[in-house]
């Protein structure tokens, strides 16, 4: 007789996880069907970042924070390492430090808790900033980080153990007939289905995929060997990242910050390179990322962004003893102007993906959301 099941969730990373977990909280028979051993995609090469300051103000934002609650409470229960840092943007030019004071101004959000530093305060936060021609950060407390390896290697084990969720790795979905899925050459019965395909748009409902509008986007990232004896304490960004993340692009002043940047490193915004900086746990620092988009992204990386990467980080980061232990790539789907993309492309089907780079940040509060829905549907 074939295994049972309220829903199927097809793919174990973040998004995956993310669903089986708000839909087993709530009392479903959960089943998880990964294509891999393990997930190895973008959910894994990422920053570990959990960043309600990227998003705008207002239902973004919301929903980030709404992720972080949630967040925490599976992080803090299943004993998984987190280290609720906080985060600082830091201004080393004048226009950068008027971005951070009118966004400190004038944002909706978490003013209370948002709060614009001097070069003294920043420099106690994280005494590895360069403070030479520091004039100002941006400090958030809530900003979490999480080893996103640890994270997708444990969180399955936990929400089998705690929640019952069934996990069925190296089985590849490839037909959903409602009630049947047929994965891995194994059948199933599972009364819904969600899919979160990550930057896989061709194997299940490649026509409604493709009809999403969806982009395929690289980036470039590094790791350093562990650092224990030097923490570095907030999580870090400076001025190129005013340009990168929605939050600050309501900012009247960030067009001068732009224009600079356009005259004065170019290929920075030719490689969509902003510069951020996070440590795990083991004292290792992950570093990055570009953005190359379009239809045919190259396998191949390019020494020339790592060195960018490198080199912008050294005017804002002080680690005379980093040495790059690992390089790698990742890809991910992202939509050129929405969020997230959540279609139904057949009877009892969800496909949720497009996340972008804001997967983990966003990821238990979407799951919520979508769950929310269909729940009391």
């Amino acid at each position: 007789m074939r295994e049972r099941f309220d829903v199927a969730v097809v793919g174990a990373g973040i998004l995956g996880l993310a669903h089986a977990y708000q839909w087993a909280r709530r009392g479903a028979q959960v089943l998880v069907l990964e294509r891999g051993e393990r997930a190895v995609g973008a959910s894994i090469r990422n920053f570990g970042m959990l960043w309600p300051i990227g998003q705008p103000c207002g239902p973004l934002y919301d929903l980030a924070r709404r992720s972080l609650d949630h967040w925490l409470t599976v992080l803090r229960a299943s004993g998984v390492w987190h280290e609720q840092t906080g985060s600082l943007h830091l201004a080393y030019h004048e226009d950068e430090a008027a971005v951070l004071d009118e966004f400190v101004r004038e944002a909706a959000g978490d003013r209370n808790a948002w709060a614009l530093l001097d070069p003294s305060a920043a420099l106690e936060r994280a005494p590895m900033i360069n403070p030479h021609g520091l004039r100002a950060a941006l400090w958030s407390p809530i900003e979490t980080c999480v080893d996103p390896r640890q994270v997708v290697a444990a969180l399955p084990r936990w929400l089998a153990e705690t929640h019952g969720v069934r996990f069925a790795f190296g089985h590849a979905v490839t037909a959903y007939d409602p009630p049947h899925v047929r994965a891995g050459g194994t059948g199933f019965i599972a009364e819904q289905l969600m899919v979160c395909p990550g930057d896989d748009l061709q194997t299940l409902y490649p026509e409604a995929l493709a009809a999403a509008g969806l982009v395929a986007c690289k980036l470039q990232m590094m790791r350093s060997v562990p650092c224990p004896e030097s923490r570095l304490g907030p999580m870090l960004a400076a001025g190129l990242t005013l340009r990168h993340y929605r939050a600050f692009e309501g900012c009247r002043t960030l067009a001068r910050v732009v224009e600079r940047f356009d005259r004065d490193l170019p290929a920075y915004g030719q490689y969509g390179i902003h510069v951020m900086a996070s440590q795990n746990g083991a004292g290792e620092l992950t570093l990055g990322d570009s953005h190359e988009y379009g239809p045919a992204v190259a396998p191949f990386d390019r020494m020339l962004i790592d060195e960018l990467i490198l080199d912008y980080l050294r005017t804002f980061l002080v680690a005379p003893h980093l040495r790059i232990a690992s390089r790698w790539h990742g890809t991910y789907a992202k939509h050129p102007t929405a969020a997230y993309v959540a279609i139904r492309p057949a009877p009892r089907v969800v496909v949720v993906t497009g996340v972008g780079g804001a997967g983990m940040t966003l990821s238990f509060g979407l799951a919520d959301t979508i769950v929310e829905e269909l729940a009391g549907a």
